[in-house]
């Protein structure tokens, strides 16, 4: 599919913003926001691009509609969710803060399709004014359909100023070996990775150990999947650089409120959950989770 029959697929809304048309299907963007550590308190420092699919206004799960799309038209969804998420990032997001955009390993299965891929990225940014250096391209955790093509896909994205994440740290297809293939600037750690190691000291332990190790080699760590406080103290004792999950914000369809959270750094045990906000919580010392006397993982009573 050329780019102009991408844009063919594109509607500008009133309010700034771009929507999908897949056959039945509209396709929304939603961001996430994910959150940096900086001295014991939390900032927005990038979101990530989430699709939503909706068939006669009725949400679709995003892995019912992928699952029932032909491996043919794969490539070409792919290329029209980024060009969604590009422009509403340009639309509504703060300036200063990094986009993650999703890849698909599985449809790179030659030097043309990287190569087009590229191309429509260049384009993409351009049109919109976003410098590539605040676009993180997130490597998922499908298999590639060439190794060597997306290998030579995600260098040439490098040399485009892009910078490039691994998702899914932990689960069955990224292992420390594409790690050291791809050499990204971000490791995404496995949500329920995270969640069975923070069940225990031993697995805390070898988590924050992973941490250490990235963090040595200039690698910027980010856990997903953050739910519970917690987990999000455990998370800032590990080491991780950044989080993102429920218990900061859920996702958002664009236009988001995002716009009008708190710009400064906010105490991560003033963090709470509420209907997707990050709020600042007032609460008793007394009521603050106590480290010391929990087992890793559990709450305390």
């Amino acid at each position: 599919m050329s780019r102009s029959a991408v844009l063919a697929h594109i509607v500008r809304d009133d309010d700034g913003t771009s929507k999908g048309v897949w056959g039945p299907f509209v396709l929304k963007s939603a961001f996430q926001p994910i959150f940096a550590f900086h001295d014991g308190k939390l900032s927005i420092a990038a979101f990530e691009g989430l699709i939503r699919p909706f068939r006669n206004d009725i949400p679709v799960p995003p892995t019912s509609f992928f699952a029932g799309l032909p491996a043919m038209d794969r490539f070409h969804i792919e290329t029209l969710t980024r060009t969604l998420h590009l422009f509403n990032a340009a639309a509504c997001l703060p300036r200063e803060t990094a986009i993650f955009v999703n890849f698909d390993p599985s449809v790179f299965i030659d030097r043309t399709i990287a190569d087009t891929a590229l191309s429509d990225m260049r384009m993409t940014l351009n049109e919109v004014g976003i410098d590539p250096c605040r676009v993180v391209c997130e490597v998922t955790e499908q298999k590639s359909g060439s190794q060597e093509a997306l290998y030579d896909f995600v260098q040439a994205l490098k040399a485009n100023g892009l910078k490039i994440a691994v998702d899914d740290y932990g689960a069955e297809d990224s292992d420390i070996d594409r790690i050291k293939a791809l050499r990204p600037e971000i490791v995404k750690f496995d949500a329920h990775w995270i969640s069975h190691l923070m069940e225990s000291g031993p697995g805390f332990g070898l988590l924050s150990a992973m941490v250490e190790i990235f963090t040595g080699r200039g690698i910027t760590t980010v856990f997903e999947g953050i739910e519970e406080n917690w987990q999000l103290e455990l998370a800032e004792r590990s080491g991780a650089s950044m989080v993102q999950g429920y218990v900061l914000a859920r996702p958002e369809i664009a236009p988001t409120s995002f716009a009008s959270f708190p710009t400064v750094a906010m105490p991560v045990s003033g963090i709470s959950a509420r209907r997707g906000a990050v709020v600042l919580k007032q609460r008793p010392e007394a009521a603050l989770l106590r480290p010391s006397t929990r087992t890793f993982g559990r709450k305390v009573v």
